[in-house]
């Protein structure tokens, strides 16, 4: 925002959009969104937006990156409507989440250090499914419950390439072998990590074909990055909310 700009100087939708690459209707669109206060209107209809405005803007802008669209929007909406306490839970949400991440990537890479051959899960099975195969290797029912998850979403990661367990030849169940299980358990995580399927595909390929993790060091570096930009966003989001929350009084 513009230092030259005084308390009660009346702005044009243009003078707001302008110095944020913003068109005119999406100024517009913001204050209909709740997200900038209501404008005042000229005698002949116009908007007449005021610093007030350009400080809701900023601080709606800066908040995006952080938190998202969704939740900016909402945080912009409960300041405008003399709610800041709501404002004040959504941040505080925007953060516990961040702070999960980080536990999720710490999760990761403890899970990858640790990785190592695994072998059927212990806990007891359904009193129709076994546990283990003939043979080694884990029935679709216990590696869900193991992992927390339903056996339709490993039906799915399989679909997607992800994992390719053989039938049992008497039943017709998957079983899932010592590389199937490994990649199952990096599949949760980096799950849990925000990556898309269509990302982590590639991955394991790469690991399976190199027969190891090393291919994944890229991958965590790049969420290492991610997670340190939203925290340096969360924290620019902040400070201009604080700002238009001072000139709100």
């Amino acid at each position: 925002m513009g230092q030259n700009l005084q308390r009660g100087e009346r702005l044009r939708p243009v003078d707001l959009a302008r110095g944020h690459g913003l068109s005119t209707q999406a100024v517009r669109n913001y204050e209909d969104a709740g997200i900038l206060p209501a404008a005042d209107r000229t005698p002949h209809g116009y908007r007449a937006y005021t610093p007030l405005h350009a400080r809701a803007l900023a601080a709606f802008l800066a908040l995006v990156p952080g938190h998202g669209h969704a939740t900016a929007t909402a945080v912009m909406r409960a300041v405008n409507e003399g709610a800041p306490e709501e404002a004040f839970r959504l941040i505080d949400e925007s953060h516990a989440q961040l702070l999960d991440d980080r536990r999720t990537l710490r999760a990761v890479e403890n899970a990858l250090r640790d990785l190592t051959p695994t072998t059927a899960p212990t806990t007891a099975p359904g009193p129709r499914t076994p546990t283990t195969a003939p043979g080694g290797g884990t029935f679709i029912g216990p590696l869900a419950e193991q992992l927390g998850i339903r056996p339709a979403t490993l039906r799915k990661w399989e679909r997607a390439g992800l994992m390719h367990p053989r039938r049992d030849p008497l039943t017709g169940y998957r079983v899932y072998g010592e590389a199937d299980v490994r990649d199952a358990r990096l599949t949760h995580q980096l799950r849990r990590g925000g990556y898309p399927l269509e990302r982590i595909a590639p991955l394991i390929t790469q690991v399976r074909t190199a027969g190891g993790l090393e291919p994944l060091a890229h991958a965590l570096h790049d969420w290492h990055s991610r997670l340190a930009t939203r925290g340096r966003a969360l924290l620019t989001g902040a400070a201009e909310l604080d700002a238009y929350l001072r000139a709100r009084g």
